[in-house]
This record gives structure tokens, sequence and C-alpha cells, in this order.
């Protein structure tokens, strides 16, 4: 069934939906090949027929089909799904960055949605709701085992109309937030000038006018400068997006070079992102900053800098998701998101389930941290991929990441935290942010740094 495909590379489904990132040509399954037994198919359909004739409720071919197809999809790892196709349109609101609901990106923990990151300036954000706070219920019905795609359905709604969500926070009593929802218009660039020429930027997302609204604050930020000394690229809690939008903005860093590469099991799914002549930045000291809610996409561009020495990683360590997701349009019938491919950074790192370790490790103050909340990682979803190891010169994976992100016995030795407890959302940025203020003094020492030092490999 050859279609046209969809790249996803975004760490989750939002309250809200996925983001998908180029179309990619289809290849056909060889027929020769993991043909599909008539027994399968026969005992598929048997099943069917038997719960439609004996089931104690009605209930018909058409939603048995979609739960078989999301069951199959769903059981392979936390990101593969079915969506049917109303769903499918639904998540075509999110392209644009323009779209109903509150305002949140979630994942699932033990059949439970987690979230990783409330957007800036959307009712959830509003509503105080913080990154690893559990969803219980939505309005008074458990969550355990609904399915995210299910969820963000009932998190959707009408502007104006309200839901009540129940949040578990730590080791707090769960309580209930009601929320109103709105029309969610994404600004995903945050820029103003810091003291000392050095310019801040933050990244809440990769979106389709993310690298454009990029390059905007950016020539604002050196005219208002009058010529920037220094820059902090800020990407906590941004938990992906587009692949497209990734790669342009590592692009505009690099000179040259890779600035990820894609491989998977079919030689069609592999690609390799090169940076193209000039930088917007040439010879500015870079800060990356970014905490266990950076994921996919921010992951993508934190790795290129770090593996080319362009800047110097900061905060602390990221949260693993390394794998590139296909949308397949189903001709009517909603689409596949299908896991076909990982990641790599320009050395050849996978970031599955380790992610990105900073040079300088600098945690949240105490007292700016989440209360209670706690992080959790690729590697510990339900279904998550082992990392690979890095590539070899022949591009398959397999050579143990030495030293990566994720070699727990590594950290243990040098003090690094898997598990740091996030930064308040509504802190980011401001004033009294400590990781910020560690990123400006790290530049204020070191002004002629216009690399960073890359972690050992």
């Amino acid at each position: 069934m050859p279609h046209a495909r969809l790249l996803v590379v975004g760490a989750v489904v939002a309250a809200i939906g996925i983001l998908p990132v180029a179309v990619a040509k289809t290849s056909r399954p060889d027929p020769a090949k993991d043909r599909l037994n008539a027994s399968d198919l026969a005992l598929l359909g048997g099943v069917i027929e038997l719960v439609q004739h004996d089931y104690v409720h009605p209930i018909g071919s058409a939603d048995l089909t979609k739960d078989a197809l999301k069951g199959m999809l769903n059981r392979l790892d936390p990101h593969s799904d079915y969506m049917d196709e109303q769903e499918f349109k639904e998540t075509q609101a999110d392209i644009s960055g323009h779209f109903g609901g509150l305002g949140i990106q979630i994942s699932s923990l033990n059949g439970v949605p987690k979230v990783i990151a409330p957007i800036d300036g959307t009712p959830a954000d509003h509503a105080g709701l913080q990154p690893s706070d559990l969803i219980v219920a939505i309005n008074g019905q458990s969550t355990q085992d609904m399915g995210l795609t299910k969820i963000v359905r009932l998190l959707r709604g009408d502007p104006g109309t309200k839901v009540t969500i129940t949040i578990l926070r730590g080791t707090k009593t769960p309580f209930d937030v009601t929320i109103t929802r709105e029309i969610i218009q994404v600004a995903s660039i945050k820029s103003k000038m810091e003291p000392n020429g050095v310019g801040y930027v933050r990244i809440t997302e990769f979106g389709e006018n993310t690298a454009q609204d990029f390059r905007k604050a950016i020539e604002k930020l050196k005219q208002d400068s009058g010529g920037l000394k220094g820059l902090v690229l800020d990407l906590r809690n941004d938990p992906g997006g587009l692949l497209s939008a990734a790669v342009s903005i590592g692009d505009d860093f690099l000179t040259e070079g890779k600035v990820v590469s894609i491989h998977g099991r079919n030689g069609a799914d592999d690609h390799i992102y090169r940076a193209t002549p000039g930088e917007l930045l040439p010879n500015t000291p870079v800060v990356v900053l970014i905490n266990g809610a950076s994921a996919s996409a921010s992951e993508i561009v934190a790795g290129a800098l770090q593996d080319t020495k362009r800047a110097t990683v900061m905060g602390t360590q990221s949260f693993g998701k390394g794998s590139v997701q296909t949308v397949i349009p189903l001709n009517g019938h909603g689409a596949l998101r299908l896991t076909t491919a990982l990641y790599y950074t320009p050395s050849g790192r996978s970031i599955q389930g380790q992610g990105i370790l900073p040079n300088v490790v600098v945690e949240a103050p105490k007292d700016q941290q989440v209360e209670g909340g706690l992080v959790l990682r690729e590697s510990q979803l339900q279904g998550a991929f082992k990392n690979p190891g890095t590539l070899n010169q022949n591009g398959k994976s397999g050579t143990k990441n030495e030293n990566a992100a994720g070699d727990k016995e590594a950290n243990a030795r040098e003090g690094r935290s898997s598990y740091a407890t996030p930064i308040k959302n509504d802190l980011i940025g401001t004033a009294n942010d400590g990781q910020l203020k560690a990123a400006l003094d790290y530049l204020a020492k070191n002004p002629g740094v216009t690399t960073g030092q890359a972690i050992r490999q």
C-alpha cells in the first residue's frame, strides 16, 4: 500500500497530538518476505466474529478492528500507534501550532499519562501543571490504560469549555485541577538580551515556523546588542517536534559536516542531514541548556552542537528519545504512526534510552525544583528500545557508547544524576532562574571560548 509518509521525531503525544516532519516515499514491502500467514488472518477474523456474536453488549466490527490495530501498534513501543480517520484529522491542526486544548505534552508511564511539560502561556501553564505530573483521572474517569489518543480526545474540546483533571504529583495526595480550554497558538521562540551583550533564546517546541522565527530573533538580538558576545540557547522542557526545524536550527550554527543521521531497518529509511556553508553567529560563544524534559528534536540540536564542539551543553541529562516515527495514511481509514528508524548525532552516538549528558552538569536549585517531581526517562517507558550503540564505518550500530549518558557506573563515579528534578516551568528564563544564571556566569568567565568541550567518547 504505497503512500506518502510523514517522519515524526516528536517526543510525545501532546494534549493535542503529534507533529509531522517531512514527506518521504514509501517503499513497497518485498512480497517474498514476511508474508502474512492466512491462518493468522483467519484467527483475527474469527475472534472478531466471536466477540460480535457472544459479547454481552453489541459491538460493531469497525470498533473491534480499530482496537485490534491499536493494540497491535501500541505493543510495539511507546510511540507507535494507529489513528482512526477522526484522530488523524485532529492531528493536522497541530502542524501549524494552532489548535484547541490545554497546552501540555504528555507521554505514558505504566499506562498513565505523564506530563512532559506544559506549553508556556497556555491554560495548562496558567493552571500550574508541572513536568512529571501524572494525570490519573479526567472528569472523574480513570486514565489507567486508556491510551494516549483517547486521552487527547478527552482533553480537547470547544474553547471556553472546562475539563477537570486529577493530578498525582510525587508523594502528594491527588488533587483536582479544573482548566478552561482555549485555542492554543504556540509561540515557540522567546528571546531577550541579558547583561554583558549576551542573548537568550528559548525554544519551547520545534514547529513549522520555529526555524524562521529563530533567525528573526537572532537578527533582532544582534541589532539590539550591536554585536552579540554570547548566546544561551534554552531547550529545557522542549519535547521536540519537527525534524526539519531541528536540522535547520542546527545548521544555523554549523558550516559543514553532519547535523544528524537517520538509520532504519530498510536502507530506504537511511538519511544524512548535512550543514550548509555559513552560520548565524560565527565566533560567538554558545551555551545550550537542557534537562530531563528536553527530548527528540531538542536532543538532535544539543547533540549536534556538542559533537561538533560548537557549544557547551549545560544542565542535566536529557530524556533519551532517539527514534523516528513515520506517519502512513491509510486511504480514508486513518493512519499508522510507526517507528521506522533511529537517529544518531554527528559522531554516531545513539540518543535512544540514554540522552545527552551535559558538558557541565548544573541542577536546578532545590527551591526551584518541581516539588515531588521526578522526570522519568525514555528507557523507563514500557516497550522502549535499548540503546543500539554507536555507528561503525559501515553505518551499522552495535558498538557500546563508552561513557555515554546512560552509563550508570560512569554516572555514579562522576556524581551525575540520571533523574534530576526539573525546574518549575514558570521560572525558566526569569531573573531567578538558577541554571540560566550558571550559563551566564560560564560565558562571563569564558568570553573567548567559541566551542564546547565534547564529552569523552
